[in-house]
C-alpha cells in the first residue's frame, strides 16, 4: 500500500524542535547551575526518550 507524501514541514517539524530542544538545553547546561541544570537534563533526556519510544513502537 502506498502512503500519501507529505510536505517536507512535517517531516521535518519533529526532528528540528528536537535539535533545538537539545541546543538549547546544551546552552542551559553550560551557562549556570541550580534551575538551569535541571532543565538541561529535561531537554537532554528527551531525545533519549524519543528513540526507545520509537524502537518500541517499531517492535509492536
Amino acid at each position: 500500500m502506498k502512503r500519501a507524501r507529505q510536505p517536507l514541514r512535517v517531516v521535518f517539524a519533529a526532528p528540528l524542535a528536537i535539535g533545538v530542544l537539545s541546543c538549547a538545553a546544551l546552552v542551559l547546561a553550560l551557562t549556570g547551575d541550580g534551575w538551569r541544570d535541571a532543565f538541561s537534563w529535561v531537554g537532554l533526556a528527551v531525545p533519549i526518550l524519543t528513540v526507545a519510544w520509537a524502537m518500541k513502537a517499531r517492535r509492536s
